[in-house]
């Protein structure tokens, strides 16, 4: 019996799961482009939903649907119970300690953003300093620079290794005197996942709090946050099977408590008078005006199916995926092709961004959407970590649950045709 050093998941406790059965869940990938199956590997950016996810959202807005939290008609207390029980759901998938700690979001953008905007804004100060890591997705960058533009606190980097993952040997330098050190789980660049024990103990060490953006590892790992020890974790719903326009940020319930309110208006109040006002707990305290309603009860209803297929299964799959497409590409392309990222299949997940020689990752894209392959060219909001890489973008490939080793055989054989158009 082997464990997948990756989670501690051995073979008997994750059976292989059904890709023929999960893709009919999915009627999008149930398609032609011009007279080519669809082979959809852009699942970093944005994953597909099942039908169960439409549906449920249908079925809210043909029988539940009204505003939450405010109306005391049937209707109403009929939609606040789906919206606060989708709460529930994700606070459950998550190990969250309380449904409460669970604050409903535009995207993890916006979660992000409120750490920075409300938690940031009333503790850090000039002479102050954080910690961030040249893997982050610049929705963990740029609240930073904008604050520390306003209160004057350093910015500190964790650079990386040549295989693009966190070089973690200077840590605790780096951590001396910071308040907040911010980390990505899992890179949308390289795939590298983050040594979060690492990472979390050395923070606490140094008296520092811990905010994970987890938006790429919490659709693909199991993931256990009182286990995980870090302070703030954000996620998307997009990225794992769910919806757009819905987030997560999950806090600490005491830091929840203790921070000023990022937006202002209805629902995230207890009073208002003309000489101010007393906000509500939370997380109402962090969800002003009308929240996404529809998009929580998709979410939980994403979550149920991750739930059904099971994580560790999920998880052992991408392994093994990526593992054949590391192999496959490697074999097929050569020294035509580079991946960037960790060789172990084991220390990242199933994203692949690939340098074709001299071809720009655009032009690598529209050659492959030729043959009905999506991947995503471009900087993938993380240009500080092009820099490091020396390139200006890259052509990514990225696996879920849906995919299987068909894909990767038609990814591979489109790669080589754009190598031979462009004569390498």
């Amino acid at each position: 019996m082997s464990t997948d050093p990756a989670n501690g998941t051995s073979d008997a406790e994750s059976p292989s799961i059904d890709i023929g059965a999960i893709r009919k869940d999915f009627p999008i990938l149930d398609q032609q482009q011009d007279g080519k199956r669809l082979v959809f590997l852009d699942s970093a950016g944005s994953s597909q939903r099942p039908r169960q996810v439409i549906e449920a959202m249908n079925e809210l807005y043909y029988h539940d649907y009204a505003n939450v939290h405010r109306g005391v008609y049937q209707l109403a207390e009929r939609a606040t119970s789906r919206y606060e029980q989708a709460r529930h759901t994700v606070a459950r998938f998550v190990n969250a300690a309380s449904p409460d700690e669970i604050v409903f979001t535009k995207n993890a953008t916006e979660a992000l953003n409120l750490v920075a905007g409300s938690w940031g804004r009333a503790n850090l100060g000039d002479g102050d300093a954080i910690v961030l890591s040249l893997l982050e997705h610049h929705a963990n960058i740029v609240p930073w620079h904008m604050l520390a533009a306003e209160k004057g606190f350093e910015i500190r980097w964790i650079p990386i290794t040549g295989d693009g993952q966190l070089d973690l040997t200077d840590l605790d330098r780096l951590l001396d005197g910071a308040k907040l050190c911010g980390v990505t789980a899992m890179s949308n660049v390289t795939g590298a996942l983050t040594d979060l024990d690492h990472v979390v103990a050395s923070a606490k060490a140094a008296g520092a709090l811990v905010a994970v953006d987890a938006c790429q590892s919490v659709p693909h790992l199991p993931t256990d946050l009182q286990a995980m020890g870090a302070d703030f974790v954000a996620f998307s719903g997009h990225k794992m099977l769910g919806p757009s326009g819905i987030g997560v940020l999950w806090g600490r319930r005491e830091l929840l408590d203790a921070m000023p309110p990022f937006l202002g208006g209805g629902g995230m109040i207890l009073n208002v008078t003309t000489d101010g006002f007393v906000p509500d707990g939370v997380p109402a305290k962090f969800e002003a005006g009308t929240p996404p309603i529809a998009e929580a009860v998709g979410l939980a209803a994403a979550v149920e199916y991750l739930e059904g297929v099971g994580m560790e299964a999920i998880r052992r799959h991408e392994v093994e995926l990526t593992a054949y497409a590391l192999r496959k590409l490697t074999d097929d392309l050569g020294d035509a092709l580079t991946i960037h990222g960790p060789a172990e299949p084991a220390a990242r997940g199933g994203v692949l961004s690939i340098a074709l020689e001299d071809v720009h990752a655009h032009d690598v894209s529209q050659i492959l959407d030729t043959d009905a392959v999506c991947i995503r060219p471009g900087h993938h909001c993380a240009k500080p970590l092009m820099k490091e890489l020396g390139v200006p973008a890259t052509a990514r490939a990225s696996f879920y649950l849906y995919n299987d080793v068909d894909d990767v055989d038609a990814l591979s054989s489109a790669l080589v045709k754009a190598r031979d158009f462009f004569a390498l």
